[in-house]
């Protein structure tokens, strides 16, 4: 018996529906498992290019390691390890770019406290004079300077005390930030969640802070200071040694170095000088601080990492890093 023509055709259009969702289906599941592979394959890139940038932690450390041993007591530009980029060839045809630093000549925004016996965070006030000091340098007003300066000590201190222009808990209540961290920063990053500190701040600030793990005084090395970060050293005493004397100090130094913070300030250009202890005692002639920046590129991938060496004491040691990538 043949079904009538309107059933024939209900049938046609079941099927060509069930056709369409199979079809609709399939291709779903064939651009999911494209996805799927593709992010298997950048999972696998990515691993390797860390493993790649891990080499050159360890040739980095190993390499600081030497420069250590063969002058404890000094760390001078000799051999020309600073700021030079070197290029690690790797097995399989890429290679690593990895550049060295100073990574203790920057203003350490965990200066801005000191730890007591009892483990708590306390105000530094001669940090706070630098850090504003260091802001009004490079052309921050002296009003924000100040402000930006107590809010960031606030920030990190244990405390609920509001200090001298400074921002506790109160000063974040209308905000979507977080509330103080009350505790040591583990990324100069942090900062832009300090009150007061606006995206221009920042943009101005980065180049010269940074955020050691340890709650102490910049240990600003005067063998390495470059002539162009006299604002570091200028900082320290801002009322009698200016930019200008800052930067032909260190433009004269001697090849191999000072030898001596006390040869140091004993130069003619600094030697009338009037400096507390705390601040002649700041400056050092050994680096214990490094940084390294590295990258790599790998399968379309472009990847980045940024890392703090703790060299106090042997072996060195990779204290934090951060990694980014790029297409």
């Amino acid at each position: 018996m043949t079904p009538p023509r309107s059933e024939r055709g209900a049938a046609l259009l079941t099927v060509l529906l069930l056709v369409a969702v199979m079809a609709t289906i399939a291709a779903t599941a064939l651009d999911r498992l494209s996805l799927a592979t593709r992010l298997a394959g950048n999972a696998v890139t990515l691993g390797q290019a860390r493993a790649w940038l891990g080499t050159a932690e360890l040739l980095a450390t190993t390499r600081l390691e030497d420069l250590v041993a063969a002058s404890p007591g000094e760390t001078t530009l000799a051999g020309g390890w600073m700021g030079i980029e070197r290029t690690i060839a790797l097995p399989d045809g890429a290679s690593v770019r990895a550049t060295v630093r100073d990574g203790g000549n920057c203003f350490n925004l965990n200066s801005l406290v000191e730890a007591t016996p009892d483990g708590m965070l306390v105000a530094r006030p001669r940090a706070g004079e630098q850090f504003a000091a260091l802001m009004v340098l490079l052309g921050i007003g002296s009003g924000e300077a100040l402000g930006v300066a107590g809010a960031t000590t606030d920030f990190i201190d244990s405390d609920s005390v509001v200090g001298p222009a400074g921002g506790e808990d109160g000063a974040y209540g209308g905000r979507d930030a977080a509330l103080p961290a009350n505790r040591l920063l583990a990324d100069k990053s942090e900062l832009r969640a300090v009150a007061g500190v606006t995206p221009r701040i920042y943009a101005t600030l980065d180049p010269w802070i940074c955020a050691l793990p340890v709650a102490e005084l910049s240990p600003i090395n005067v063998n390495t200071l470059l002539p162009e970060q006299s604002l570091l050293l200028a900082m320290l005493a801002s009322t009698q040694l200016t930019p200008a004397l800052a930067r032909a100090q260190l433009a004269g130094r001697p090849q191999g170095g000072y030898g001596s913070v006390y040869r140091f300030w004993a130069s003619p250009i600094l030697a009338s000088l009037k400096l507390p202890s705390e601040v002649t005692a700041q400056t050092q002639v050994r680096t214990t601080w490094f940084t390294l920046s590295a990258s790599v590129a790998a399968g379309g991938l472009d990847v980045t990492e940024a890392a703090l060496i703790d060299a106090r004491q042997a072996p060195a040691v990779v204290v934090r890093r951060q990694w980014g990538e790029t297409r």
